[in-house]
């Protein structure tokens, strides 16, 4: 709700792409939405989606479906919405741009797109999060690690939490208070999120330059940004002009 800047969901029709737990529909539909769809393409998430809407009272104005935004025949048949969200979630189709352009087709006019996609950084430095390098090494590191045995993913994962640790030493860090409050900080346990960052195949980013022109060509409008210097996400709030 921040990062909309007081632009309220109250009675809007909100689009969530890659819903994955469901937790961003939950809060959509508990903030007021009139109607709430939540896509994904992973049985597990469609599953988890539906567990959080039993638990709300399968509430009418709440649907989930499996589906993909590189499908054509689902973009179609979805209509337009007033809230398009997707987190985190085009630069791991294989497709960033078309699923980009596929979820900014789904934008009502004067509707908002709200999207996250992987920073574009070119340069090699050290980042306060532990990660390292620019862009291009990591997509090389997970199109390797993606094609490992699930016993060489699993020794690489112990690996980097070994290194990880020796971080937390050398920074004068309690390991055991940082391993513990990751849940809480991410959402999921710590070593699901270097698993995660280590996989997440496949792996795509852009620049904030890059976004902006290529949904400014479409008729959408800038009306907030939080940006990173290193490869974590930056945010996108897109308005479509009428």
């Amino acid at each position: 709700m921040a990062f909309l800047d007081g632009r309220s969901i109250v009675g809007k029709t909100f689009l969530d792409i890659g819903c994955g737990s469901g937790l961003f529909s939950l809060a959509a539909h508990r903030l007021g939405a009139a109607r709430v769809l939540s896509i994904d393409v992973d049985p597990d998430s469609v599953r988890s989606s539906l567990c959080l809407r039993e638990r709300e009272g399968n509430p009418p104005g709440w649907e989930v479906r499996p589906g993909s935004i590189l499908d054509p025949e689902l973009v179609r048949s979805l209509g337009r919405f007033e809230i398009v969200y997707s987190w985190g979630v085009l630069h791991h189709t294989g497709r960033m741009w078309e699923g980009v352009e596929n979820a900014a087709s789904l934008v009502s006019a004067g509707g908002l797109l709200y999207i996250a996609i992987y920073n574009r950084a070119d340069g090699f430095a050290f980042y306060d999060d532990g990660r390292f390098g620019p862009s291009s090494l990591w997509a090389v590191e997970k199109r390797l690690y993606s094609r490992l045995p699930s016993l060489l993913q699993d020794a690489v994962d112990w690996t980097a939490m070994s290194l990880m640790v020796l971080l937390y030493l050398a920074t004068l860090q309690n390991p055991l208070k940082k391993i513990r409050s990751h849940a809480k900080l991410r959402g999921m346990s710590w070593r699901i999120d270097i698993k995660d960052w280590l996989g997440g195949w496949p792996y795509e980013y852009a620049s904030v330059e890059e976004v902006f022109r290529f949904l400014s060509r479409k008729g959408f409008v800038l009306r907030n940004l939080k940006s990173t210097n290193g490869l974590r996400n930056n945010e996108y709030l897109f308005e479509r002009t009428p």
